[in-house]
């Protein structure tokens, strides 16, 4: 058993002040197959009600509306994750294991993990790498999803800024470069060409713990996972070649990224703004204490600290008038 302490913040920049904003997040991990999530906070500056649902996928999300004016937003997602080993997955399936899954996948309800999304398209270029690869039906599903997982960590040049949040594969395929979103899009496309339900998954990485994989930028990651027959969903990690295990910490689940991006929203205003992410993840024997501060790095200490500071007093005058104002739309 593992336990993982995640400190995620992300600044908006603005050129010139904004009127409103209004955000939506995925940041709150899973607790789910083999990790829970023992602790989760989200703070905002400037200080705002934050409100939180479950979508149909069972992600949470958190959302917030800023009414007033302001030139910097900053958020601060805060967990604690205890992390179980996962179960050892065989090397290979039955070779008529093929027809079961198509028997399982009619039974059941992964047409939306079936069907193209925006992300994961089988467009001619998609297509062209799958006969290059030898992306058909052979051997089992098993072997075959960790033979491709292999090819597409060879085929692609991990390049941090290689290409956009909203690029799309081709861009990838074409320059033979990109990132993990990139690896997971890729895969995604290919297996749903075989007819087996796949879905994109966002969270977060602790990379010390197996020296194989790729040392990334930021502990943001994404992988996929992929339905098989006798062992449900399977997580494979293209990016690193290897499949998902206990340093892979899991945020939310989707058809692509479109359908889980750590923060949505929209401003009121025109001016320019620059994001900055800084994410750390820390691994521990055993669970720090939830009341125990954290430590902050340094270059983030101002940022934590306008976030977590206590909203101010409505002054005596502002809390008469909400007073009226609740009290009139009781009479009505």
């Amino acid at each position: 058993m593992y336990f993982y302490s995640i400190r995620h913040l992300t600044r908006f920049q603005y050129a010139s002040p904004i009127c409103e904003t209004l955000m939506e997040t995925r940041m709150h991990p899973r607790t789910d197959t083999n990790q829970r999530c023992l602790h989760f906070a989200l703070s905002v500056s400037p200080r705002c009600r934050v409100f939180s649902y479950r979508d149909h996928l069972g992600n949470s999300v958190h959302h917030f509306d800023i009414p007033a004016e302001h030139d910097t937003l900053v958020i601060i997602a805060e967990s604690l994750i205890e992390m179980q080993q996962l179960a050892p997955v065989p090397e290979k399936l039955a070779a008529d294991d093929w027809q079961l899954l198509d028997k399982l996948v009619a039974q059941g309800d992964y047409w939306e993990m079936l069907l193209p999304s925006r992300f994961a398209l089988p467009t001619p270029r998609l297509l062209a790498l799958a006969q290059e690869l030898e992306v058909r039906r052979r051997d089992d599903p098993m072997t075959l999803l960790r033979e491709l997982n292999a090819r597409l960590h060879e085929y692609f040049e991990y390049a941090p800024q290689s290409t956009r949040v909203d690029s799309s594969i081709d861009e990838a395929i074409a320059q033979r470069q990109g990132v993990c979103q990139d690896y997971a899009h890729t895969m995604i496309a290919l297996v749903r060409h075989l007819g087996v339900p796949c879905r994109y998954v966002s969270g977060y990485q602790h990379h010390s713990r197996v020296e194989k994989e790729r040392q990334l930028p930021l502990a943001t990651h994404a992988w996929v996972d992929a339905f098989l027959p006798h062992l449900g969903w399977v997580s494979f990690d293209p990016t690193n070649n290897l499949l998902a295990h206990d340093s892979h910490i899991r945020t939310a689940l989707g058809r692509d990224y479109a359908d889980v991006p750590p923060t949505r929203g929209v401003y009121r205003g025109t001016s320019a703004e620059e994001l900055h992410v800084a994410v750390q993840v820390s691994a521990h024997e055993s669970a720090p204490a939830l009341d125990q501060d954290w430590p902050i790095p340094e270059d983030w200490s101002i940022h934590v600290e306008r976030a977590q500071e206590l909203l101010p007093q409505a002054s005596p005058i502002l809390q008469l008038q909400q007073i009226e104002q609740q009290q009139q739309q009781q009479q009505q």
